[in-house]
């Protein structure tokens, strides 16, 4: 997932991939504890693409904030 693609998403549909991607890594992690996980690079995949998001959504408050105070 690029930063791009989701620079386009509204705030409530990052909320909602935010929320996608902690419930995958959790059933990565649990698959890993077990010895089932076969792509292991998925989960740096996935822990990333939730920093990315992360991110995004802080960029975006950082601009509010900055907007409210030049008013």
């Amino acid at each position: 997932m690029k930063a791009s693609e989701l620079r386009q998403k509204t705030q409530q549909e990052l909320n909602q991939e935010l929320q996608e991607l902690k419930a995958e890594l959790f059933k990565l992690r649990f698959q890993h504890a077990t010895n089932q996980l076969d792509n292991t690079m998925r989960l740096r995949e996935v822990k990333r693409d939730i920093a990315r998001v992360k991110t995004i959504m802080r960029e975006r408050e950082l601009k509010e904030l900055k907007e409210k105070s030049s008013k």
